[in-house]
């Protein structure tokens, strides 16, 4: 199929469009483009991207999604631990499975890495799908808190922990 996403890690030529889909596709969301793109570009710059991966459709950057690191805590000892933000789309393009393929992706690369759990703050209609659980999220401290925040133990057959602290890395802070 020609229009298949291809998805692969992200380059640093890739910058110019993956501000460009970031922006296009927020610009279009209930809240409007807040900072997405800048808070990508921080998260790189800081050193604090885990995965970073695009979506390419007819040879152009059609989507893009970020895992960046964060500090957690799970029943006293540290979790190595990662929050999706952002994912987005070229609108045009939204809708065909693209972000989901590259929260797939991402994920697997995040099992990879060793990483053991992972966060998103979103709707919650979306992620459960990929696994994420505002139950598991409850069980953490931190300033975000309801249905939107969600978490899922990347080794499935893991045990999930009774409870401690989750912090995202400090550009998140510095948004404001």
């Amino acid at each position: 199929m020609p229009d298949a996403p291809v998805i692969r890690p992200a380059r640093a030529e890739d910058a110019g469009a993956i501000d460009a889909v970031i922006r296009a596709a927020f610009a279009g969301s209930e809240h409007g483009h807040q900072g997405e793109a800048e808070l990508v570009r921080m998260l790189e710059a800081d050193g604090d991207a885990l995965v970073s991966l695009v979506a390419e459709v007819g040879g152009a950057v059609a989507g893009h999604v970020l895992f960046s690191r964060m500090d957690v805590e799970a029943d006293g000892a540290a979790l190595s631990a990662a929050g999706l933000a952002p994912v987005s789309v070229a609108p045009a393009l939204q809708g065909r499975g693209i972000g989901a393929a590259l929260i797939r992706t991402g994920l697997d690369a995040l099992r990879a890495q060793g990483v053991a759990i992972s966060f998103v703050l979103g709707n919650e209609a979306y992620y459960p799908r990929f696994g994420y659980s505002p139950d598991l999220a409850a069980r953490f401290a931190l300033p975000f808190a309801g249905p939107h925040f969600m978490a899922m133990m990347l080794d499935s057959h893991a045990p999930w922990p009774l409870g401690g602290r989750a912090d995202y890395a400090p550009a998140f802070g510095r948004m404001g």
